[in-house]
C-alpha cells in the first residue's frame, strides 16, 4: 500500500501530454519520456521517473517532467527523432538534447540540470572555482575576453553539453598552481591537475573536449563503454571481480591505474583507462568466455579487441602490450567484417534461448517446443505425402504397361482371328502346292 501510494504520489507530478504538447511547450523546458505500454524497459523506469517528477518539483526546478505515449502520438514523436524506447529528451526551446546515461533518479536529474541552466557558467571568485571544483570530477573552462576561440567554444557547448559543464573565468579567480602560456586559453580541470588545449597539437577543439571529458582511469560498465565509443580512443579494461580482493585481482587494477597516471603523456591521446567488475558484459561484446582476472583492450569503432600474447606481470609489460598495439605488431581480434556478423547473430540467438530458458524453462519449452513441433508435422506431412504419391506412381506405371503387353500380344481368340485372316490371304498357287504336298503326304 505505501509503495502504491509512492508511486500515484509521483506520477501526479509527471504530466501525461497529448497532440497539444506541440504548440504548449514552447515557453518551457521539458524533460519528456517517449515509452510505448508494451515495453519492459519502459515499465522498469516508470517508477524512477516520479520519483525524478517528485524530486524536480521539490527542489524547485523549472524543468517539466511529462511523458508521452510514443505509439499514440507516433507524428509527434518522429519529429523529436525518436527511434526507441524509452527515450528520453530535454526540449529547450527549438533544441532536442538526448539523455544516453544510466537510467537512474540522481543521473536523469543531473542531466536536467545541467542542460536546462545556461550553456557557459561564469565562475566570479576563487571561492566558487575551489566549490565547483569539488563538485564536478572534470570540468572545462574558458579563459580570457571575447576572441574566434570563444564563439568556438560557446558553440562546442552547445553540442557537448548532455555530457559535461562549461565555465568560464577570468585569470585572477585560477589556482595560483595554474599558469598559462597565453590568453585566451581553453582548459580541463581533472586527475587532480590541469590540462591547456594546444590547437597544434591537440586538432579541434569540440574533439579534444570530446577526448577529454573522461578522467583518466574509469570504472567501466556498458553504458560507459558505449559513451566511450564516441572518443575514438582505444579503452583498455581490466576485468577483475571488485569483490574478490585477491592479490592477482587488485595487482592488474593498479597495472592499469599507473599506466593511466604516469604515461598520460604517452597514451592519452589514443587510449583510455579503466576496470570493469565481471566479465559478463565482456563475454558478450567479444562472443567469448574470458577467464578473469585479465586485461582486453577494445577497438568500439569496429568491434576490435586485443588480449595480451603473455601475463602481463608489471607496469613495463603492459607499456610493451600498448605499443605493440601502437605499432600494428599485436594480433587484433573480431571486428565487424561478414563473417563476425554471421557469428554475432548466431551467439546473440543462442545467448537469447539459454537466458530464456534459464529464467522460465516451461516458457521456453512453450515458445520453441511448440514451433519445433509444428514444424515437425509439417515435415512429416509432407515426406509421408511424397511416399504414397511414388507407390500410386508406381501402381499406374505397372496397370499402364501391362495394358500395353495385352494390346501387344492380345488374347487367344485374337491370335486365331489373325491366323485365319492370313490364312485367306494366301494365293492360289500357294493353296495348290498345299494341297499337292498333302497328297504326297497321304
Amino acid at each position: 500500500a505505501v509503495v502504491a501510494h509512492v508511486v500515484a504520489s509521483g506520477a501526479g507530478f509527471v504530466e501525461d501530454l497529448d497532440e497539444s504538447f506541440k504548440e504548449n511547450r514552447k515557453d518551457d523546458i521539458w524533460l519528456v519520456d517517449f515509452y510505448a505500454p508494451w515495453c519492459g524497459h519502459c515499465k522498469k523506469l516508470e517508477p524512477v521517473w516520479n520519483e525524478v517528477g517528485i524530486e524536480m518539483r521539490n527542489m524547485g526546478s523549472p524543468v517539466k517532467v511529462g511523458k508521452m505515449d510514443a505509439t499514440s502520438f507516433s507524428s509527434i514523436a518522429s519529429e523529436f527523432g525518436v527511434r526507441g524506447y524509452p527515450t528520453i529528451k530535454l526540449l529547450k526551446g527549438d533544441l532536442a538534447y538526448n539523455y544516453r546515461g544510466p537510467r537512474t533518479k540522481d543521473d536523469i536529474i543531473e542531466f536536467a540540470n545541467r542542460v536546462a541552466g545556461p550553456l557557459i557558467r561564469p565562475l566570479p571568485s576563487q571561492h566558487m572555482f575551489e566549490h565547483v571544483q569539488k563538485r564536478h570530477r572534470v570540468l572545462f573552462v574558458y579563459v580570457g575576453g571575447e576572441s574566434p576561440l570563444k564563439e568556438k567554444y560557446i558553440e562546442v557547448a552547445s553540442e557537448l553539453i548532455v555530457y559535461t559543464y562549461f565555465f568560464s573565468a577570468s585569470e585572477d579567480v585560477l589556482p595560483e598552481y595554474v599558469t598559462l602560456p597565453e590568453l585566451p586559453a581553453v582548459m580541463v580541470f581533472k586527475d587532480g591537475t590541469y590540462f591547456v588545449y594546444d590547437e597544434y597539437e591537440d586538432g579541434d577543439l569540440s574533439s579534444w573536449i570530446n577526448r577529454e571529458r573522461f578522467q583518466g582511469y574509469l570504472h567501466v560498465d556498458g553504458f560507459t563503454l558505449y559513451e566511450l565509443g564516441d572518443t575514438g580512443k582505444l579503452v583498455a579494461i581490466a576485468v577483475i571481480d571488485d569483490k574478490n580482493s585477491s592479490v592477482e585481482h587488485t595487482r592488474l587494477k593498479s597495472i592499469i591505474q599507473e599506466v593511466a597516471r604516469d604515461y598520460r603523456d604517452h597514451f592519452h591521446r589514443d587510449f583510455q583507462f579503466g576496470h570493469m567488475d565481471g566479465n559478463d558484459y565482456i563475454n558478450s561484446l567479444l562472443m567469448d568466455d574470458l577467464t578473469i582476472p585479465t586485461i582486453v583492450v577494445l577497438n568500439t569503432s569496429n568491434q576490435q579487441y586485443f588480449l595480451p600474447d603473455r601475463h602481463i606481470e608489471s607496469t613495463e609489460d603492459m607499456v610493451q602490450f600498448i605499443n605493440n598495439i601502437l605499432d600494428g605488431t599485436a594480433e587484433a581480434q573480431g571486428g565487424d567484417g561478414l563473417l563476425q556478423r554471421i557469428k554475432r547473430i548466431i551467439y546473440d540467438a543462442k545467448s537469447t534461448i539459454v537466458s530464456v530458458f534459464k529464467s522460465s524453462p516451461l516458457l521456453g519449452c512453450f515458445l520453441f517446443g511448440l514451433p519445433l513441433g509444428v514444424i515437425s508435422i509439417m515435415c512429416y506431412g509432407i515426406c509421408t505425402a511424397d511416399t504414397e504419391g511414388e507407390v500410386f506412381e508406381h501402381e499406374g506405371a505397372k496397370k499402364e504397361g501391362g495394358d500395353r503387353e495385352l494390346t501387344d500380344e492380345g488374347s487367344e481368340e485374337e491370335q486365331e482371328e489373325e491366323r485365319n485372316v492370313k490364312y485367306t490371304e494366301l494365293s492360289d498357287g500357294e493353296l495348290k502346292q498345299k494341297d499337292v504336298m498333302e497328297k504326297k503326304k497321304d
